[in-house]
């Protein structure tokens, strides 16, 4: 069954490939050359305005798809002066940029989606509004009920349809939390008849500090482009802001301070947004740190796209080359360049804000007061750009489309301004408080009504709101729910934070010095290159445990196994890996490290481990590498210590070895890692906080080294052939299929498959049709095919 579904997905996958020209920089300026002096703007020459995609393709001036039936492109290449565009007295249009606009009509003639040639007639509010609710209309005295109430009434609209409960559970719980609502929360959820049910699982999720944190990272992360590996952190030229990021989330600070820390951050937890990538070797001009915080600040809070104003004034929009470098000059340390096209101008740039009406930039202060200056700015209370562009983008993550679209084109009119002003105002009143605005929305009829059907979502030109769209799983949202299926999630995590709580004096009490370990050839040493051992420790709790969580590094590798689970693995030996174990502590335990030492020649190797268990009775024990540890210098076949007999190897007595390079790179950092790992929660791992493998890469995690404001909603052919192949995806689901077939006799396990992917019971026909399959006796192959066969449907993969 697999088989044939995965050859069905891939082709259809398959035929959705394409390249892509780039609108604004290759299409817009040979357009505005040869073509906008009599067809842009009021200008429509022969009845012809290029002003907008839906004029430049009336009566099939051009047929996206083909270029050869778009009468524009004949009148290209037509030679007679009386036909030709443009007219005999211009130049003709070069070859190259003929091609260029073939290949974008081919390509589907791709648009920005607020673009226009013609004159931008709509500027938005810079300071709040705060519209008058009109009366009732609809029945419900919610907010924001009657602002659309009132919206639908004006637009001939259809009221929208509520959504059954099945499907609200499963919309809510992953929108608020990126999780799947367990099967006991369905059925008692769909049982539950009081009115106010809905209001309260809003509450409770919202109330789960640690799902809400660790999903909405998610986005946090894509939009300060936040990440745990990847460009820039090798060489130092990029910090993290991720223990800084999720406490905030934790603990649910105010978004005007979370603001003002990254503009002006008080230390380095939070200066990694501002500092952006110093990349390596010769950059752009666009891409010098200032231009970068110039980029980053508009964008992320002002839903303003300043990278082609970095570099020429904008094609898009109304912000100049100075608008860009006046806040590239609040962060320059120098007196700054202005390059227009690489190139530079010879004048120097003037720190400068982009909305005087509520002040400016002293350009005479140091950095940090003129970075302070930006950040009051940022929140100043007349300030209604910023709270407009932040709940627009929480509208869109709940909804499925912002108000105003794209989210990064914040002067573009929105469907309903009443209700984003009011909504914005609304979110300044209650303190800046994310979690209240999310609320807001969530327990409007509005959000709990039924999604538009994908093919009846209308185009951006006569967008017209009807009802939540339907949103693709992100890549996080479908790995964790994987591991909630099959109960397999990882033991631990790249993410420097602590999922716990944790008191400031364990760290200096667990601020003690490594102990790194080898085998024989350390003595004298140095050690072969290419020597693989086998080290191992046993140990019992002497009490019950209450947390423990563990550290390691190796020169050079290393694979750590706790009671033949994989644990971790590493090959940077001045970096501490830890991972919270409490989950994995038995009365006997046995730690595994099979470490190897690479190189082209003989050098220095070592393997460092310690676990730290606190007990009930709030003493603790340390369990550390030293020459109570054995060591084999045979290393069985394969990654699964379970079928490994280590009874049948030699055994010998460790070997200390002491390397400055190492303690000095691993001890400063061991009392705080490892109180992180002893800090830990005893609830599964979540894939946002792991850096991204080839899976969550293919279901489109970005890389983060730019801004992502929104994740692509098209199907990929490499989303097609990872959901088919990949083997760890099989494995997940082969365990989870093992661990349903234990739980569940045959009678109840296509009910509880159902549920626990689809959030519903199924429908007597899948009942049947099912049970079919599994038989009387159901086979984990047969398990896994019907696992994967539902995970693959549009009903798994989309939130409705």
């Amino acid at each position: 069954m697999r088989k044939i579904l995965s050859a069905s997905i891939t082709s259809a996958f398959l035929a959705t490939a394409q390249a892509e020209v780039d609108f604004v920089h290759q299409v817009v300026p040979i357009l505005k050359e040869h073509c906008s002096e009599c067809h842009s703007g009021a200008e429509s020459k022969g009845g012809f305005s290029m002003n907008t995609r839906a004029l430049f393709i009336d009566d099939e001036t051009a047929v996206p798809g083909k270029s050869h039936e778009s009468y524009f492109i004949d009148l290209i290449h037509d030679s007679d002066p009386d036909y030709q565009m443009p007219p005999g007295d211009y130049p003709r249009m070069p070859a190259d940029q003929i091609a260029m606009l073939e290949m974008w009509v081919n390509e589907g003639m791709k648009w920005e989606e607020d673009f226009t040639f013609g004159t931008p007639t709509y500027e938005p509010p810079f300071l709040p509004r705060r519209p008058k609710l009109p009366t009732i209309t609809g029945g419900t005295n919610h907010p924001l009920d009657r602002l659309i109430d009132e919206y639908l009434l004006l637009n001939d609209l259809e009221k929208m349809e509520p959504v059954d409960d099945s499907t609200f559970i499963r919309r809510v719980t992953l929108d608020l939390t990126g999780l799947l609502p367990g099967p006991d929360r369905v059925r008692s959820f769909c049982g539950d008849t009081s009115p106010g049910k809905r209001q309260a699982l809003i509450d409770e999720l919202l109330a789960d500090d640690l799902a809400y944190t660790e999903h909405w990272l998610t986005f946090w992360n894509d939009l300060l482009r936040n990440d745990y590996t990847g460009t820039g952190f090798i060489t130092g030229g990029r910090t993290q802001i991720s223990e800084w990021l999720y406490q905030a989330l934790k603990e649910n600070k105010p978004f005007d301070t979370m603001v003002q820390e990254l503009i002006a951050p008080a230390d380095s937890a939070s200066a990694g947004f501002i500092n952006g990538i110093k990349w390596r070797g010769t950059v752009s001009a666009g891409q010098t740190l200032p231009v970068q915080f110039s980029q980053s600040l508009s964008q992320a809070f002002l839903g303003i796209n300043m990278k082609c104003a970095s570099c020429h004034d904008s094609f898009l929009d109304r912000w100049t080359l100075d608008d860009a470098y006046g806040l590239a000059a609040i962060y320059s340390d120098d007196p700054l360049e202005l390059h227009r096209c690489d190139k530079p101008t010879g004048a120097t740039a003037k720190a400068n804000w982009i909305f005087p009406e509520i002040g400016n930039i002293n350009p005479a202060a140091g950095k940090e007061e003129r970075l302070s200056q930006l950040a009051g700015l940022m929140t100043h209370p007349e300030n209604g750009r910023v709270p407009r562009t932040i709940v627009n983008r929480l509208w869109g993550q709940l909804m499925g489309r912002g108000m105003v679209h794209p989210l990064d084109a914040m002067q573009t009119e929105p469907w309903n301004e009443d209700l984003l002003d009011w909504i914005a105002s609304d979110f300044q009143d209650n303190g800046y408080d994310l979690k209240h605005t999310l609320r807001l929305i969530t327990t409007s009829a509005a959000y709990q009504s039924k999604s538009v059907p994908q093919e009846e979502i209308n185009d951006a030109e006569s967008y017209q709101f009807r009802g939540p769209h339907p949103k693709r799983l992100t890549a996080e949202q479908f790995v964790d729910a994987i591991w909630q299926i099959t109960g397999n999630a990882p033991a631990s995590y790249d993410a420097p934070v602590a999922r716990g709580v944790i008191d400031p004096a364990l760290i200096e009490q667990l601020s003690f010095e490594s102990s790194w370990i080898w085998g024989p050839s350390a003595r004298p040493g140095p050690p072969p290159h290419g020597e693989k051992i086998l080290l191992r420790k046993n140990f019992s709790p002497n009490n019950k445990v209450r947390s423990a969580g563990i550290i390691a590094a190796a020169d050079n590798a290393y694979v750590l196994y706790l009671n033949g689970q994989k644990i971790l693995d590493g090959s940077q030996w001045n970096e501490l890996d830890a991972a919270p174990v409490a989950n994995s502590i038995k009365q006997e335990n046995q730690l595994l490290i099979v470490a190897e030492n690479r190189g082209a020649k003989p050098n220095a190797a070592g393997a460092f481990c310690a676990v730290r268990i606190e007990y009930e009775d709030n003493s603790d024990e340390i369990v550390m590498t030293d020459e109570t540890w054995q060591v084999s210098q045979s290393v069985p076949p394969g990654s699964r210590p379970g079928k490994w007999n280590l009874d049948e190897l030699t055994w010998t007595s460790s070997v200390s070895v002491n390397v400055p390079q190492w303690k000095s790179a691993t001890d400063k950092r061991i009392g705080k890692t490892l109180a992180r790992a002893s800090a830990g929660s005893d609830r599964p791992v979540r894939a946002s906080l792991l850096k991204a493998d080839e899976l969550m890469r293919a279901l489109g995690r970005p890389n983060r080294d730019q801004i992502v404001t929104s994740r692509p909603s098209e199907l990929t052919t490499l989303e097609a052939v990872n959901l088919a192949t990949n083997g760890d995806l099989v494995a997940n689901l082969k365990k989870g299929a093992e661990k349903l077939i234990r739980a569940f006799p045959a009678e109840k396990l296509v009910e509880s498959i159902y549920l626990s992917t689809l959030s519903r019971y199924p429908a007597e026909s899948e009942e049947n049709f099912a049970s079919g399959i599994l038989g009387d006796s159901p086979d984990t192959a047969t398990v896994t095919d019907l696992l994967w066969a539902i995970t693959m449907t549009p009903e798994f993969l989309i939130v409705r």
